[in-house]
């Protein structure tokens, strides 16, 4: 298992490129679970070896980020709220780890902070990826969407890219710890997803009630 989440490591970093990070991103911010620190640390180890250029991977992470929000927005916005609930309320969403509550949690924030929650939220884990839904709910001028998530976005791809540069600050810990380091990682993953997956259920089972 180690050995072949080490290949797959090896070969996710030989093949991260600025439009992966784009594309990933744009993901990220849909409602699909792909985690955000997953896409532009590992850019940006990559920069600090010289192999790519940090200031692009954050333009690139940001544009990605807006893109998908747009989805999302335009999404909401169209379909409406009691078309999104229904949807919401289905197993395919469920696998994708939404679910009624993580929505109207969203909404409530939005409601409470207004326009700047897309800007904050942006930073909160949770709502990052959903903040654009009740946006496109409210009818958020498009302009003010836009620059909003813009700005959140890019500051936490610099703290992501932050990060990537930390890790790179300790490549030669990182090279002698190689196999527990993947062992590390394989373990948050799973914690990672299990979570996902126990307040998704956990959630549905409350909103049925």
């Amino acid at each position: 298992m180690g050995a072949l989440f080490q290949e797959v490591l090896t070969w996710y970093m030989d093949h991260i490129t600025y439009w992966t990070v784009f594309l990933l991103m744009a993901v990220e911010s849909t409602i699909i679970p792909f985690p955000s620190e997953l896409v532009v640390p590992p850019a940006a180890y990559k920069a600090a070896n010289g192999d790519m250029n940090i200031l692009l991977i954050i333009i690139a992470g940001s544009l990605g980020a807006v893109a998908g929000s747009l989805i999302n927005y335009f999404a909401a916005k169209f379909i409406g709220r009691k078309l999104l609930l229904k949807f919401v309320n289905t197993r395919l969403a469920n696998l994708m780890m939404v679910n009624q509550a993580g929505i109207e949690k969203t909404e409530n924030y939005f409601l409470t902070n207004g326009k700047t929650s897309t800007l904050i939220g942006r930073l909160i884990p949770g709502v990052r990826h959903l903040i654009s839904i009740p946006a496109g709910l409210a009818n958020m001028n498009l302009r003010d969407f836009i620059i909003y998530t813009a700005i959140g976005a890019t500051a936490w791809n610099v703290i992501l890219a932050l990060l990537g540069y930390f890790f790179y600050s300790q490549k030669v810990m990182l090279d002698k710890y190689y196999k527990e380091a993947i062992l590390i990682i394989l373990i948050v993953l799973c914690i990672y997803v299990l979570t996902l997956i126990y307040k998704s259920f956990k959630a549905n089972r409350r909103v049925k009630r």
